[in-house]
């Protein structure tokens, strides 16, 4: 094992339209139907055995009924306005909740499409490699299915349960569960055999050894996860109810002094005027209670619960399925990300880069010799050579031997010679050129390429002798992290020769240097674990821009790298899709398994990508990154408002008692109903403004964490005084004119 450094690459951003822009990450605008459709669930947790949980809105709503009740005995203009404004405050909190869980209900009723009754052929006494006739074919109910049954699904068939393919390889429509309509392959063996009940098999059949206990499917689990039933609040998410039911607390008891020192206040005034904030017994009771609403923090307590199933919900928007609430947390906390280099940060598969000729030979005839050695080649690396000498020389891509007018003008046949991996190498055999009469004219021409000691001993077998310069060439490839592949030819009647190699080299997918920049600003430290050795290792590790790599890596490797870190006390993210990835996803704080993954890899990891693309990684740890900084910039906002509402209320209430205190009436607002009324109805209106903004979250910019805290800082807490500031005036100007009230 080897875990080298790497130079940090220059800072740069991404551009905006990239993968990685900072707009990806949302969950979208709100549609105004949804509030229509969330709003039977909203009055339905009005019940406080709901409602219990959130004790800030729960305060509310037993300040609303008590209102409701000195409304009905002394009923006025003022006090039922601040009471239908109390009860619509606890209406929009609900709301919000309703219509983030709606979000999720919604993504539920889809994937229920894919659950239906479904007849599964189970195969008792099958065993692997069991002939027809050694086992017994019956049909039964697929919610009979028990695990551990091996059943038959054939192409046109619905897998009737979770499981892993034992024996066949099959092409899958996975729609349903993914949204994708391109096929996958799934086969036995390997870590792509697991499969997930409601999906169809297009083509062949396979036979699926099932692994789901009865209604514990994986669609089960998904449609309780993105419903919120199974939700549980994550450790930050309780940490601030505490908070704001200990700022509650300290209101509520600031609250009711007043009363006392109100009576206090009003016989030693003596000759005081009464006013609807104080009367002979002190302050009305729906004085206090409004006073109460709005200095709690209302605004937080009601958008709280939304902004944490919103975060959720933008993870399944992106086809993530995160097991809990608290891995999203975690993935905004993660300080180390650990990524695959193949298929993550590279393609997936080597390509052709450059045609490199030996002495005597030019690019463009290796170029030629390569495309037509690669023909039969189906490999990803054979068609990347096919399309560098079509692209870099102008030649023309020849479909097949037997296509169009490849063999035209040939006395013989035409042959190629598919890759085995017992030769190394693939080629094609050229007849000889036919002359006007139809008899050959010239020599027959064989070319190989392949692997360079594969293609050296050809070419010696042949007659020839392979230059030091090949050697050269392939030992410079090499050490620069890429693969050689040699091109050979052999002329019948002559020797044969080494025309040049192929540099393969594994491409470094388009943005990556700047995604890794942009983990490297948000604090997050990145580490590419290979197969490779450390000298190609290191080579791709600075192409892309991580900050360390991890050479030769084994599974016990991957556990110890992130055992080490988390002794640091950081939090560490990974993805994987085999078994062997399986301990290491577990032990990581964030673990992200492949849904073409094995079952093991699934169970072990918090979070199932369902695209199966690695690279989804660096976008969940985003979105965790975009929960946290909503959470806090929308709490910086409703502390701030109570600064407002503080100005609004209490000179309101005391002025006719101190005159001085009209000194801080500085909204100079008409009358202390128009005041109290004013900051109520604003702290409602306020939490339904800001809905949308707790479902699509606060824009995410990378940066350090106290640019971050200036930034809330500065636009939430300056704007959370600012806007009741001009909100309770305007609603104080048009609640003045309304007779009865003012």
């Amino acid at each position: 094992m080897t875990v080298s450094p790497v130079v940090p690459a220059p800072s740069g951003g991404l551009p905006s339209s990239g993968p990685a822009s900072g707009g990806r990450v949302g969950g979208g605008l709100l549609d105004p139907r949804q509030l229509v459709r969330a709003l039977p669930d909203a009055f339905r947790k009005l019940n406080p055995v709901t409602l219990w949980r959130n004790p800030v809105m729960l305060i509310v709503e037993v300040g609303a009924v008590f209102t409701t009740g000195l409304a009905v005995a002394d009923p006025t203009g003022f006090a039922w306005a601040i009471t239908v404004w109390l009860w619509l405050t606890v209406l929009f909190a609900n709301l919000a909740e309703a219509v983030a869980e709606g979000r999720g209900k919604a993504q539920a009723a889809t994937l229920r499409q894919a659950k239906r009754d479904t007849v599964a052929t189970r195969l008792t006494g099958w065993s692997p490699g069991a002939r027809p006739g050694a086992y017994r074919e019956e049909a039964v109910a697929a919610a009979e299915l028990r695990h551990g049954d091996v059943v038959l699904v054939e192409a046109g068939q619905v897998i009737p349960g979770d499981g892993d393919v034992v024996e066949g390889i099959a092409s899958v429509d996975e729609s349903a569960i993914t949204g994708e309509s391109a096929p996958v392959i799934r086969e036995s063996g390997g870590d792509r055999s697991a499969v997930t009940g409601g999906t169809k098999v297009l083509s062949d059949r396979i036979v699926v050894r099932i692994t789901q206990q009865p209604g514990q499917s994986f669609i089960d689990r998904m449609i309780g996860l993105v419903e919120g039933a199974n939700r549980q609040k994550t450790p930050n998410e309780i940490a601030l109810n505490i908070l704001l039911a200990a700022l509650t607390v300290i209101f509520l008891m600031a609250v009711v002094t007043l009363q006392p020192l109100a009576i206090f206040s009003k016989g030693f005034q003596g000759a005081a005027p009464d006013t609807a904030a104080i009367n002979s017994d002190g302050v009305t009771g729906i004085v206090l209670v409004s006073l109460l609403v709005c200095l709690i923090p209302t605004t937080i307590g009601a958008l709280l619960s939304a902004i944490g199933i919103a975060g959720m919900d933008r993870l399944v928007q992106r086809n993530v399925l995160a097991m809990s609430g608290r891995a999203v947390e975690a993935a905004g906390d993660v300080n180390t990300l650990l990524l695959d280099k193949t298929g993550t940060i590279t393609l997936g598969n080597r390509q052709a880069a450059e045609f490199v000729p030996v002495d005597g030979v030019t690019a463009e005839q290796v170029a030629d010799a390569a495309q037509l050695a690669s023909l039969a080649d189906e490999t990803p690396e054979g068609r990347s050579v096919v399309v560098l000498a079509k692209n870099a020389y102008g030649l023309r891509e020849r479909s097949g031997l037997a296509g169009s007018d490849f063999g035209a003008g040939r006395s013989g046949e035409d042959r190629n010679v598919p890759f085995t991996a017992q030769t190394r190498m693939s080629g094609v055999d050229l007849a000889p050129e036919a002359t006007v009469d139809g008899g050959p004219s010239g020599a027959a021409r064989r070319v190989r390429k392949g692997a360079a000691a594969a293609v050296m001993k050809w070419v010696r077998d042949n007659g020839g002798h392979p230059t030091d310069q090949v050697g050269d060439i392939v030992d410079g490839i090499s050490g620069g992290g890429g693969t050689p592949l040699v091109v050979a030819e052999h002329l019948d009647g002559e020797p044969a020769r080494t025309l040049g190699v192929i540099h393969l080299k594994d491409v470094v997918k388009s943005g990556m240097r700047e995604r890794f920049d942009e983990m490297r600003r948000m604090g997050i430290r990145t580490v590419m674990i290979t197969g490779d050795n450390p000298r190609t290792a290191k080579a791709i590790a600075d192409e892309a821009g991580v900050d360390d790599f991890l050479a030769e890596a084994t599974p016990e490797d991957k556990l110890a790298l992130i055992r080490r870190e988390q002794e640091g006390g950081r939090l560490v993210a990974m993805t994987g899709d085999g078994t062997n990835d399986a301990p290491a996803l577990a032990q990581a704080d964030v673990g992200v398994a492949m849904n073409t993954g094995t079952t093991a890899a699934k169970e072990a990891g918090n979070m199932v990508d369902l695209d199966s693309d690695p690279t989804k990684l660096i976008e969940i740890v985003e979105i965790g990154k975009q929960l946290l900084i909503t959470r806090g910039a929308l709490t910086t906002f409703s502390i701030a408002n109570d600064i407002a509402k503080y100005f609004a209320i209490i000179p309101a209430m005391f002025a006719g008692i101190y005159p001085s205190l009209d000194a801080l009436n500085i909204m100079r607002l008409s009358s202390p109903e128009s005041a109290i009324l004013a900051a109520v109805v604003f702290n409602a209106i306020v939490i339904v403004v800001l809905i949308p903004l707790a479902l699509r979250g606060v824009r995410y910019r990378p940066s350090s964490a106290s640019t971050l805290l200036t930034r809330n800082l500065w636009l939430y807490g300056l704007g959370g005084i600012v806007a009741p500031f001009v909100g309770i005036k305007i609603l104080d100007l048009l609640i003045s004119l309304i007779p009865g009230i003012s």
